[in-house]
């Protein structure tokens, strides 16, 4: 087993060290979701086989209809969200979590009345970043 850390997936994402085990989310560069479909913007960690990331979406914006090839878990931390998941609708508030399944166009948007704070999970045989569905 080699000791040297891969690259992360996701461009800008910070991948864990072999031995790292304590992480601060304000000290991980922040990226964007989804370069050309979302407004979030956050801290993303990636290990061998999961992602995680802290997110913020500015209140009124949003990430347009996209999908990836990863599943995906959503946890509502502030502000509500509204979420559409292939052809459901859900509004989300804090404390709800979403699961977004492999391969499934979705979109969510923060309202206008605050931002849309959240924290996500994916496995790794993906990056974080999506494509914007046709």
């Amino acid at each position: 087993m080699s000791s040297e850390t891969p690259p992360p997936r996701t461009p800008g994402a910070r991948r864990a060290a072999l031995g790292e085990h304590h992480f601060d989310f304000a000290d991980i560069t922040k990226i964007k979701g989804g370069p050309d479909y979302s407004t979030a913007v956050g801290s993303c960690i990636e290990g061998d086989r999961m992602i995680v990331a802290l997110m913020r979406m500015p209140a009124g914006t949003g990430a347009e209809p996209h999908s990836h090839p990863n599943e995906q878990w959503i946890f509502v931390v502030e502000g509500t969200l509204i979420a559409r998941i292939g052809d459901n609708e859900f509004e989300a508030h804090p404390r709800t979590v979403l699961y977004v399944p492999a391969n499934v166009a979705h979109s969510v948007k923060a309202t206008r009345a605050a931002d849309g704070v959240f924290f996500t999970a994916k496995d790794a045989s993906y990056g974080l970043q999506g494509v914007r569905a046709d």
